[in-house]
């Protein structure tokens, strides 16, 4: 039987937030090409991204 929407939406969420966590090590040791590409990474996977760009610095606008 497969899982419920709110357990599939839970296991994404945590997912995403592990994955967030993991980009967050790696932009502080980042080149600045390398931060682009991170930055290109979290667009993808998160609709919140605008703002932990920011936060992050990863991109000058």
């Amino acid at each position: 039987m497969p899982s419920s929407e709110r357990q599939r939406e839970l296991k994404r969420r945590r997912h995403r937030r592990k994955k967030v966590a993991h980009f967050k090590l790696k932009a502080q040791k980042a080149s600045v090409s390398e931060k682009a590409e991170i930055a290109n990474k979290l667009r993808n996977l998160t609709p919140g991204a605008e703002e932990l760009i920011v936060n992050w610095q990863l991109e000058d606008r």
